[in-house]
């Protein structure tokens, strides 16, 4: 990815998530997702060593934000414990979503913890790398771009350890 593809979140106090979508630079990350039309955009951490609602809580904030900005409800689908029967069921729903003409953000679970996280990736329109920094190693992060294919992220968010938002 190009250096201008990369967000680095910076949340100066310890605000709950639901204020964040008031943040600037997470309205600033809302609108640079919108360079491209999307409808499914897949939350992806760039590697282990998250806690398992970390896609999820990026997710939530981001759909509170782009809500603020488009005035319309925008869906969040946890996907981070999806089981390979489910994922044809989950798929459709994102496509019915979609078709209506609805925004829907899949918060995945690291791909080396979850065997249906490429597959749901590849699924979306676009993917949205969560890198945690001192976490995650700029080796997992490309791993996981390699897998799911470059041409398919929309960018990176990058977070210190202490900064993450909580759900």
């Amino acid at each position: 990815m190009k250096p201008e593809d990369t967000t680095s979140l910076a949340l100066r106090d310890s605000r709950h998530h639901e204020e964040l979508w008031r943040d600037g630079e997470w309205q600033q990350l809302w609108l640079s997702l919108q360079r491209r039309p999307w409808k499914s955009l897949a939350i992806c951490p760039a590697g282990s060593g998250v806690k398992r609602d970390f896609a999820v809580t990026v997710a939530v904030v981001l759909a509170r934000t782009g809500m603020l900005h488009l005035g319309a409800p925008i869906q969040v689908a946890d996907a981070t414990s999806v089981q390979l029967s489910d994922v044809v069921d989950l798929l459709a729903e994102v496509k019915t979503c979609s078709a209506r003409g609805e925004c829907v953000l899949v918060a995945l679970a690291p791909l080396s913890e979850s065997p249906v996280s490429l597959t749901l990736a590849q699924s979306t329109d676009y993917t949205l790398l969560c890198a945690l920094l001192e976490r995650m190693s700029s080796a997992q992060a490309k791993e996981t771009v390699n897998k799911i294919g470059k041409e398919r992220f929309l960018g990176t968010i990058v977070f210190r350890p202490d900064q993450l938002p909580s759900r």
